[in-house]
């Protein structure tokens, strides 16, 4: 059970599990991953209050995903450590840095967690597609929907989707009960490949949402909302490797309206008003939380002295 009823908490909901990391045809080493339990411990990072929601089992592998998540603040929800096993996922890396994953995982969630309603509840990725947890995550999404923000990540993995349709029709749904939505051009290829991301995005933001960021890799990042479009250009970096780049991302965008104080469902209507000078602050925060990530080996999300420190330079230069 969450330490505290505080509003002022997030709430992460999806997979957490182990990284196995090979590189050229050999395993070099295993980390805890996850892109919800990235975006989970990045908040935390940031000094922000967050409960987290998963599904691990009580084993070696498990036991050393509770204590990274607890070393960086986050709180586990009670019931997440009762998976028959650990969820994998051997991440192949390339020449480029970049990672293909082969997951062996099973998501399932039982009743409703035991916190307090959270100001931002944010889920993505398997746990939205996967049968049969990705049902019950659906359902907290409408529970929590008239006290929380919603964000949202897709954060596709394809080679665990086996009704491709089904699977596009639940990211649509979810999207309806979003406020924000952060996804990348990879991402629209797979979702939409016949149109291009803006005018995707644009349709997103009739749907629900009253911000939709698109990541374009080495092009940057936009965003759209009400106000209409910003564009941000990427921090030039040294990339060590991509791990956690969308789920800096993410972390980075909800921590600059959490800042802004646009989170929560009374400030819903401010959310949706939000200007595009503002916009493109926000974006531009989110886009050097991951230009830190990438500098760096796996997804090692930063935290706030280092962010803000490398955003105040970012600026001054």
């Amino acid at each position: 059970m969450s330490s505290s009823d505080d509003p002022q908490r997030a709430l992460v909901i999806g997979e957490a599990l182990i990284d196995i990391v090979s590189r050229a045809g050999e395993v070099n080493d295993e980390h805890v991953g996850g892109s919800p339990l990235n975006v989970a411990v990045g908040l935390a990072r940031l000094d922000r209050d967050v409960d987290f929601l998963t599904h691990i089992g009580d084993d070696e592998r498990g036991r050393r995903i509770v204590d990274y998540v607890e070393a960086a603040g986050v709180q586990l929800v009670t019931g997440s450590t009762d998976a028959a096993r650990t969820p994998t996922a051997l991440a192949t890396i390339d020449e480029h840095g970049s990672a293909q994953y082969d997951f062996d995982i099973e998501w399932q969630l039982t009743g409703t967690p035991e916190v307090g309603p959270p100001l931002v509840l944010h889920t993505g990725s398997i746990a939205t597609v996967l049968e049969p947890g990705c049902l019950a995550t659906a359902a907290l999404l409408e529970t929590y929907h008239p006290s929380a923000t919603v964000t949202f990540d897709p954060n596709v993995r394809p080679g665990l989707i086996e009704d491709a349709d089904a699977a596009r029709s639940r990211i649509d749904r979810i999207i309806e009960r979003c406020d924000v939505v952060k996804v990348s051009d990879e991402d629209l290829r797979w979702i939409d490949p016949d149109r291009p991301p803006e005018q995707i995005a644009r349709t997103w933001l009739t749907l629900g949402p009253s911000v939709v960021a698109v990541t374009m890799g080495a092009q940057g990042a936009f965003a759209v909302c009400a106000q209409g479009m910003v564009r941000v250009p990427v921090f030039q970096v040294d990339v060590v490797d991509t791990v956690g780049a969308g789920d800096a991302f993410m972390t980075g965008l909800v921590d600059a309206l959490w800042s802004l104080g646009l989170l929560g469902a009374e400030r819903r209507r401010d959310l949706a008003r939000i200007g595009t000078e503002a916009l493109t602050s926000v974006v531009r925060t989110a886009a050097l939380s991951s230009a830190l990530t990438v500098s760096r080996p796996g997804a090692d999300l930063p935290d706030r002295s280092s962010r803000d420190a490398a955003l105040k330079s970012a600026i001054l230069g």
